[in-house]
């Protein structure tokens, strides 16, 4: 089958190519904008009890009076403020209500704090529903523009933070992020590829060919997400350019290496990208389905998130896939031996000292390398025990620099720690009927009483009486541990048990948010992880027709994964004290640890399958494999880990994290895994790591031109044996 699309891509190039610009044309004008939510309550069922308050609210309050930003005055000396301040403050407040912003409904000021470090102004805005909106960025902007006249000649100085302002921050960090990622990935491939090939036009082709197919990725991924009402989380958007450029420029260099082989081995151009085609379409393909099959599998979660993210990343997949395996041969195969310009070492075939000695010892101790490899992995795993989640989706998604940031801190110093963003409790009649005052006094009388509560507001009705709704300050932040076991327990155990007869409360904010997230990311643990394992082995027997190499395939995978969390553990919670990772890093790291990590393995067994067909015993043909395939698993495994590592440069602790933990959970899935234990363990195991087949079977010997030939030229014609 490869065969014959290499040949057609061959005959046809520039017919492939102008398909491929047609479908890009005619898909970006077509599809519909692609826009990221970061409002996470988008991405749970409706049975959870957060979006069952959150319709309570949209239905009996619709303007609710939730503040939607904060306001936050200190002095510039940082004294405790005057009496002279606090009445600047109400002027500024004063002067801001007179400007009548667009979108803003009120501006209050509250009392200064007991210790008198801060005051608080209280904004009111337009509720919006649709995540997209821009109303209540639009009138942060303002209010910060407003803000600097209204403080100008006084003692004071002033921030907007709250839940409107955080997120105008989240955009401005993911946009600004985005930008690094994207450049730092594009000059990170390019000087990698010209140290590798010596070549301008090999260091380019991979930016100019994926930023094209980019174009119909994001395409189809914008009309994948308005056709089934798909919510695409922010952090979605930093992955799709690193797995586009990244795993794109990986299967460009699997097919690369090999064209090059060919050449070597005294193929004309056509007829060794068809060779190459031949060779590597197989295991490329194959690597890309247990890829997509990996994030396809993320379609089972119960989170909108990764639903999203499972059919966004694998629509970029394939796509690349489909590239590398007729766009880029198109291409190379009009511009033949032209494309290594101006550098001649394609001629010649390197000594490969260092992968030859490396291959040679593992081939004569395959124990000591797999004791050694494995060890590593283990060792670091350890630390995995260690993971503590967190959900401080915020904060972490923004600059510490960032104002919202940096005045959400400052507003601790007089106001409990969950005054940015209360938890609102909801008391509703079964009826219809008006609650009467002495329920919503004793109702708010046992809220108050909770442990890990601060303040319970007086209860606000909605117009017909029949539900009410407290707001309640938590004494913690609200992503903290402390908050969601206050939440999860304490607060809605007793918001349910004091109810009244006759009436239903429920519990909502986004404390309660991330606490049924922590319920559905453990369903996804049971049910995501082993469904992508199994799939992810069915394509490793069916690429190796063997039951035993799968097993040990994924065993060596999953002792990456392990150490990968490990290290991240090792980084962030011991080394630099942070409290946890983010919660959604295991599922992430999971698949793209597993699907990547399965890429180098099957480039490595098929390549070991391939010498011993040669007729090589277990360990010469680990030994051979390392050789060969050595240099290409390390370039790949260098310029992946390298792109997902500029994600680290974007300014926030969540891609930061992400970043860090995926590539080097690639290095790892590289340079330990695929380089080093599976095939030592491949050679320990011997010719039954192909049973029931005959992978490790010679091949009966036929007469072949230097090394190989394939079975027809380029255009179809015989070519020789």
């Amino acid at each position: 089958m490869f065969s014959r699309l290499g040949r057609f891509v061959v005959r046809f190039p520039w017919l492939v190519i102008a398909a491929w610009l047609i479908a890009i044309v005619v898909v970006v004008l077509s599809a519909p904008k692609l826009t990221a939510t970061t409002e996470q309550s988008d991405f749970l069922p409706s049975h959870y009890e957060s979006v069952q308050a959150m319709d309570v609210q949209q239905k009996a309050f619709p303007n609710s009076n939730t503040p939607a930003a904060l306001i936050v005055f200190e002095r510039n000396d940082g004294a405790p403020l005057t009496d002279t301040d606090a009445a600047a403050v109400a002027q500024a407040a004063n002067k801001l209500s007179e400007k009548n912003i667009k979108d803003v409904l009120g501006v209050q000021a509250v009392p200064p704090s007991g210790s008198r470090a801060i005051e608080v102004v209280a904004v009111q805005m337009t509720k919006q529903t649709d995540p997209q909106a821009k109303a209540q960025t639009d009138a942060v902007k303002a209010l910060r523009s407003a803000l600097k006249d209204s403080v100008s000649g006084t003692e004071l100085k002033a921030g907007v933070t709250g839940t409107a302002a955080q997120t105008l921050d989240q955009q401005a960090s993911s946009q600004k992020g985005l930008a690094i990622i994207a450049v730092a990935t594009v000059v990170l491939i390019v000087v990698l590829l010209l140290v590798i090939f010596r070549s301008p036009i090999i260091a380019f082709l991979p930016i100019i060919v994926i930023g094209g197919v980019s174009l119909l990725a994001n395409g189809l991924i914008s009309i994948a997400s308005s056709a089934f009402d798909l919510k695409i989380d922010s952090s979605v958007e930093s992955l799709l350019v690193v797995v586009l450029y990244g795993v794109g420029t990986d299967y460009i260099l699997f097919l690369m290496f090999r064209f090059r082989e060919r050449l070597r081995a005294g193929e004309d151009a056509k007829t060794a990208v068809v060779s190459a085609v031949t060779r590597v379409g197989e295991a490329i393909t194959s690597a890309a389905a247990a890829v997509i099959i990996a994030f396809g599998a993320l379609t089972l979660s119960s989170l909108g998130m990764f639903r999203s993210m499972g059919i966004a990343l694998a629509i970029a997949v394939a796509v690349a896939l489909l590239a590398g395996l007729t766009l880029v041969p198109a291409i190379v195969s009009l511009l033949g031996t032209k494309v290594f310009w101006p550098s001649k070492a394609w001629k010649h075939e390197p000594t490969g000292a260092r992968f030859a000695a490396v291959g040679g010892a593992l081939g004569k101790r395959p124990a000591v390398f797999a004791v050694a490899s494995g060890g590593i992995l283990l060792v670091l795993g350890i630390f995995a025990l260690g993971f503590n989640p967190t959900f401080d989706l915020s904060s972490g998604s923004t600059s510490d620099t960032s104002e919202s940031t940096v005045y959400g801190k400052e507003l601790l110093k007089g106001m409990p720690a969950g005054s940015t963003q209360p938890s609102q409790v909801y008391l509703r009649s079964n009826d219809n009927g008006a609650l009467s005052p002495g329920v919503l006094a004793s109702y708010g009388s046992a809220l108050s009483g909770v442990h890990g509560v601060g303040e319970v507001s007086p209860p606000t009705l909605s117009k017909d009486n029949s539900v009410a709704e407290y707001q309640v300050t938590l004494s913690d932040t609200p992503e903290s541990d402390a908050a969601l076991k206050t939440v999860k327990g304490p607060l809605r155990d007793t918001a349910h048990a004091s109810a009244p007869a006759g009436t239903t409360a429920v519990v909502g904010g986004m404390t309660s948010v991330f606490v049924d997230f922590q319920h559905a990311m453990n369903r996804d643990y049971t049910v995501v992880f082993p469904v992508a394992a199994i799939l992810i082995m069915i394509v490793l027997a069916l690429l190796l027709r063997s039951l035993v190499a799968p097993w040990y395939l994924m065993a060596s995978v999953f002792l990456g994964f392990a150490a990968t969390l490990g290290s991240a553990v090792l980084v962030f919670q011991h080394a630099q004290g942070h409290s946890g990772l983010i919660f959604t890093l295991p599922l992430i790291m999971y698949l793209f640890v597993v699907a990547l990590g399965t890429d180098y393995n099957i480039l490595m067994v098929a390549r070991l399958r391939e010498e011993a067909r040669e007729g090589h015993d277990p360990h010469t043909a680990a030994a051979m494999a390392l050789r060969h395939t050595g240099p290409t698993v390390a370039a790949a495994g260098l310029i992946l880990a390298g792109s997902f590592a500029s994600m680290m440069l974007a300014g926030n602790t969540v891609i930061s994290e992400m970043g860090f933990a995926i590539s080097v959970g690639i290095a790892i899935a590289a340079f330990v895994m695929a380089m080093f234990f599976t095939p030592a363990v491949t050679a320990l195991i011997g010719r039954r790591a192909w049973w029931p087949g005959h992978g490790g079977d010679a091949e009966p010997p036929v007469t072949m031109d230097k090394s190989w030939a394939p079975s027809t030229d380029a255009l179809g014609d015989p070519a020789r044996r």
